[in-house]
């Protein structure tokens, strides 16, 4: 697979601007971008800042103050952005953190009586469909038999796809936050931790387990600062660069990840800060990441493996080409 890069083929004069908020559980992320009623778009902006809504508090179901304001003062730094650019769509949506916080709707309140935007909560579904959309808009036609995998800080959602449809989906309770508050391993991560956190995967993906003996994947495709932050790592280590900005897609080769997970596995926190192409909001929960990725890949075997750059926020993007256009959504 060659990396694909960002549509820049705009040739109406009609042109129209789209914002995307996507508020996750770690990260809350801005995508705006120009487009036409042809399909046609060009990406001006992708930013994120880092909130960690839960901290602390996951396993609590609640937002504690300060992640609160921090997701607070972060929304509305992101929507002061998106609305320099004058976009004739804005819209937000709300996924685990927020969707099973007891003081979620206070959250979406504030944000609404500070910035007049309402943000959309969704269930697991709809987040796992979205994330469908986003990785179809990067990937193009999807042939073969694939399973996309998002990892959040709340929830993980995994997509069985085949022939440009879905074939399962399901949100699960999995997100890297959550593993962090729910296990104490060791620093670095010992042997009997990394068998507990397999034994935990496998217990809690029964479901995933059983979708796979009807259509084995031949393609892993990882969304989320999880995935990018491996490539990222991968890019440093051995092409002395991080991916191009403008990829929507990027194939890993299985030496190169397989040296960066072991590498990981047998790092302490002070030296996670060290290694180049990690941002250090995730050095807490790269290794959970790392070992839940290779658990799907290796307990499954799926033999290839990609990131794709788009997910949830290009999904709900890729609605709004769709209805622009006069394309029916699916």
């Amino acid at each position: 697979m060659k990396p694909n890069p960002v549509n820049l083929n705009i040739h109406n004069s009609h042109l129209m601007k789209t914002a995307i908020i996507d508020c996750g559980t770690n990260t809350f992320h801005l995508l705006l971008a120009e487009h036409d009623r042809k399909g046609n778009y060009r990406v001006l902006v992708n930013d994120k800042l880092s909130v960690k809504l839960v901290e602390g508090r996951i396993l609590q179901n609640e937002i504690a103050p300060e992640p609160f304001h921090r997701g607070l003062k972060a929304f509305e730094e992101l929507a002061a952005k998106a609305r320099k650019y004058k976009p004739d769509f804005l819209e937000a949506y709300a996924t685990s953190a927020i969707r099973s916080a007891s003081n979620g709707s206070d959250f979406v309140n504030k944000v609404f009586g500070s910035t007049g935007i309402s943000i959309k909560v969704i269930d697991g579904d709809e987040e796992a469909l979205l994330i469908y959309k986003g990785v179809k808009l990067a990937m193009g036609n999807i042939e073969q038999p694939i399973l996309i995998m998002d990892i959040g800080g709340g929830s993980t959602e995994f997509i069985l796809a085949k022939n440009n449809s879905i074939l399962w989906k399901q949100s699960f309770k999995l997100g890297v936050a959550r593993l962090l508050q729910t296990f104490n391993p060791s620093d670095p991560f010992t042997a009997k931790d990394i068998r507990a956190l397999q034994a935990f995967f496998e217990k809690e993906l029964g479901p995933l387990k059983e979708q796979i003996k009807r259509v084995a994947p031949s393609m892993l495709v990882g969304c989320s600062g999880s995935f990018e932050s491996l490539a990222s790592m991968i890019g440093m280590r051995f092409y002395e660069r991080e991916p191009h900005k403008t990829l929507r897609v990027f194939p890993f080769k299985e030496r190169e990840y397989l040296e960066i997970h072991n590498l990981l596995l047998h790092s302490d926190e002070a030296a996670r800060y060290q290694i180049p192409g990690l941002v250090p909001m995730r050095v807490d929960t790269i290794v959970y990441a790392s070992i839940f990725i290779h658990f799907v890949k290796h307990h499954f075997n799926i033999p290839e493996m990609a990131l794709s750059y788009f997910a949830l926020k290009e999904g709900a993007f890729s609605d709004i080409l769709k209805k622009e256009s006069g394309e029916i959504i699916k």
